[in-house]
């Protein structure tokens, strides 16, 4: 008989605007590493955005040293690839334990956020703005 082992890691994807995030979650010493680098380097300029990227670990008040987070993030600036660290984070730790879902879900954390940048239209400056209009 074959035995189901658990994996030694959590797999999820977040996404937001145009930023994907690949995540993966498993228990360590705190390290979280994006695209290679110590998520304090990458966002060396920015503590909110820090803050936001622990949210999922803080709502469900689990020690962020308990786990280790490698991402894989591309496309969009740096708060929309925190926006999609965090939502994948989340998945993941669900992932990792299917209990935490109602809290996570409670606190907002799960729904990916469906605004998308409008095109620009032809004939027009950008999206909706159009050249001042003259009577006469």
């Amino acid at each position: 008989m074959a035995e189901t082992k658990a994996p030694h890691y959590y797999y999820a994807l977040g996404r937001r605007k145009s930023a994907t995030a690949r995540v993966r979650v498993q228990k360590g010493k705190g390290n979280i590493v994006v695209n290679g680098k110590p998520v304090s380097e990458y966002l060396a300029d920015s503590k909110a955005l820090l803050n936001d990227l622990h949210k999922p670990f803080t709502t469900l008040e689990l020690p962020v040293t308990d786990y280790d987070v490698s991402v894989v993030v591309s496309g969009g600036g740096h708060a929309g690839q925190v926006d999609a660290i965090s939502l994948g984070i989340a998945k993941a730790l669900i992932e990792f334990n299917a209990d935490y879902k109602a809290t996570l879900k409670r606190a907002d954390l799960l729904s990916r956020d469906p605004r998308e940048r409008e095109r620009k239209k032809f004939g027009l400056k950008g999206a909706r703005k159009q050249r001042q209009f003259t009577k006469r």
